[in-house]
């Protein structure tokens, strides 16, 4: 078996699908593409020019898949153990939805109006937009992080009382926040802020975190 991701370790989809993988304990290698520089070849495995990619050489060509809901759907029903999504129905659909929430919502706003003033554009040696990084930190992204203040708020868990794919698409969002100099305010969303602390604090992340922030630390110098 040889699984291979195709992305870049500071996108937070990247980054959801390698903490489903290592919290499942399966190999595989991570192939660096720049989404903003991707090899002509890669829009015949990603048509959307999205990163990450999956590819499964267990399977015949064609043999990647794009898109890291789909992916990480995809390892679940591969790797069953141990579960990412609940088994209830309803809590299933609940966890599906807060990833959709993080993924689509809340990385949408984060990255276009912070993520990628700040951290981007230092690799490419461009100039912050400090007025739209002000907006959307004291503006845009307060109602979202209330919904999900009031989702988790005496909540063991974003579906359920198990660990889940909607946590782990909302604490790797969140990763990027910090990766942009933010931390989430503790007095304003305790719930939050305590709940994404905890699942940064597993192995999973931790060895991401790790890995990242020398990117970071070399984008912050420039």
């Amino acid at each position: 078996m040889a699984l291979t991701v195709y992305g870049s370790n500071l996108s937070p989809f990247v980054r959801k699908v390698r903490i489903v993988l290592i919290e499942k304990g399966v190999d595989y290698t991570l192939d660096p593409i720049n989404p903003f520089r991707q090899p002509p070849e890669f829009a015949a495995i990603s048509p959307l020019k999205r990163i990450p990619v999956l590819r499964d050489s267990d399977q015949p060509e064609p043999n990647t898949l794009p898109d890291s809901s789909v992916i990480a759907d995809y390892l679940e029903n591969k790797f069953p153990r141990p579960r990412l999504y609940p088994g209830d129905p309803f809590l299933r659909a609940r966890a599906l939805w807060i990833e959709e929430y993080a993924d689509d919502g809340l990385f949408r706003v984060m990255g276009r109006g912070l993520f990628f003033e700040r951290v981007v554009k230092k690799f490419q040696r461009g100039v912050t937009d400090t007025a739209l990084c002000a907006k959307t930190v004291s503006e845009d992204l307060p109602p979202l992080f209330e919904y999900l203040e009031s989702e988790i708020r005496g909540r063991n868990y974003f579906a359920g009382e198990e660990f889940s794919i909607a946590d782990i698409a909302v604490a790797s969002v969140m990763v990027n926040y910090r990766h942009s100099g933010e931390e989430l305010d503790a007095a304003r969303w305790p719930a939050l802020a305590a709940h994404v602390l905890k699942l940064w604090a597993r192995p999973s992340f931790q060895a991401m975190l790790t890995e990242e922030q020398k990117l970071i630390d070399i984008a912050r110098s420039r």
